[in-house]
């Protein structure tokens, strides 16, 4: 059955009262991954905005187990816990390693790589709000082009962001998504399609986060929407090599037509400085990857050569 607002879990694993930002897209998305594990999951998290939203021994607003590990290594972590449910037998349990953008594609990403090498049988979630967050927002390797941050004040970031689910495709892991905070539901069936799956599964998640990026905390869900419909974030699947667009990328693909980018970076403070190369620039990027998933779901997949990140 097709999961939608009407029929989705009542229960609630990650309660009110936590101690995020208002307008926390982790916060939703959080809500939503859990329930789609039905609860029976334990948790291993490095530094970072989710150790704050589980809060602080012995107070948290989150009713599953969880791990709280160096920033380094999840990936070594969730193995860890692997290992130990092997050992006492326990059953039925999924074990989900989550972290951020700079604790997966900076700090974490050499215990995830090597966990992914081996196949370990767990979910990894990123949730990717584009830089160091919970310290001050700091730049990461996710972090946009032009964007400013705390350690590129005066002229933004000069390059585009890593391509962390083609890093983890090369690996050859069973299961590779993308998903939006904003569209809950996708990100929903994702995780109950991973939680089925053996070996290590990863899954990509955009989190806006309103006072690093300098929007209105009411503004969070239109971001978000506003990164797809402008091909900023491409949500897909790749489930045993088979790659297909999904929700609403998968409506533009078939009818619709990307907005402009400039629309995306005019409602953030983070882009105030842009200039009109470096948007002409993103935009050139955003067509170029759109049209390699466009080709790539068709079946007429070229490769990502053309998609070099730090080509300026």
């Amino acid at each position: 059955m097709k999961v939608n607002a009407v029929n989705l879990t009542e229960t609630e694993y990650a309660l009110p009262g936590n101690r995020t930002c208002p307008g926390c897209a982790l916060a939703l998305a959080y809500r939503h991954i859990l329930k789609a594990l039905d609860g029976q999951v334990i948790v291993t998290v490095p530094a970072s905005c989710l150790t704050v939203l589980h809060g602080m021994y012995p107070i948290t607003s989150v009713t599953v187990p969880c791990v709280n590990t160096p920033f380094a290594s999840t990936g070594a972590s969730a193995t860890g816990l692997l290992a130990g449910l092997r050992a006492t037998g326990k059953k039925g349990l999924t074990v989900l390693g989550i972290a951020g953008d700079g604790g997966t594609h900076d700090i974490g990403i050499q215990s995830l790589s090597g966990a992914a090498e081996r196949q370990e049988d767990f979910i990894y979630i990123c949730y990717d709000n584009e830089g160091y967050m919970n310290t001050g927002n700091q730049r990461s390797g996710s972090t946009p082009m032009g964007a400013i941050t705390g350690t590129t004040p005066i002229f933004g970031k000069r390059q585009n962001p890593k391509d962390i689910a083609a890093i983890m495709e090369a690996h050859h892991i069973p299961y590779i998504a993308t998903a939006n905070a904003s569209y809950p539901l996708d990100l929903y069936e994702k995780v109950r399609k991973a939680k089925d799956i053996k070996g290590t599964r990863f899954i990509h998640v955009f989190t806006p986060c309103a006072p690093g990026w300098q929007y209105p905390y009411s503004d969070t869900v239109k971001i978000g929407q506003l990164a797809v419909e402008t091909g900023l974030v491409v949500l897909y699947e790749i489930h045993d090599g088979v790659f297909r667009l999904t929700s609403a990328s998968a409506s533009l693909a078939r009818k619709g037509k990307l907005k402009p980018v400039k629309e995306y970076l005019a409602t953030q403070g983070r882009f105030k400085d842009l200039t009109k190369d470096q948007i002409s620039r993103l935009q050139d990027w955003v067509n170029t990857k759109w049209q390699y998933y466009l080709e790539r779901a068709a079946g007429q997949d070229t490769g990502a050569a053309n998609l070099d990140s730090t080509k300026q």
